[in-house]
């Protein structure tokens, strides 16, 4: 499974998104729009963040813990 947060870099809600895959144990990597802008074109960016799971867009904004468990089909604990 290939995560990716694709966020601008002075989104104040990516950190948070990131700390929760961290807690989770789910490896992933964060693309500023910045410094790729044919990603933000390529998939309609408007707001940040976004949570993309092998290459679709699950999640726009910041999920809940729960939203994001069941995006990644993890387990409630």
């Amino acid at each position: 499974m290939n995560v990716m947060i694709l966020a601008t870099k002075n989104c104040s809600q990516y950190p948070n998104l990131a700390h929760e895959l961290n807690d989770l144990g789910i490896k992933h990597d964060i693309v500023f729009v910045e410094d790729q802008p044919e990603l933000a074109q390529r998939y309609s960016i408007r707001h940040s963040p976004n949570l993309l799971i092998d290459g679709n867009i699950v999640c726009r904004g910041q999920p809940s813990e729960h939203q994001l468990r069941e995006l990644l089909n993890l387990k409630e604990s």
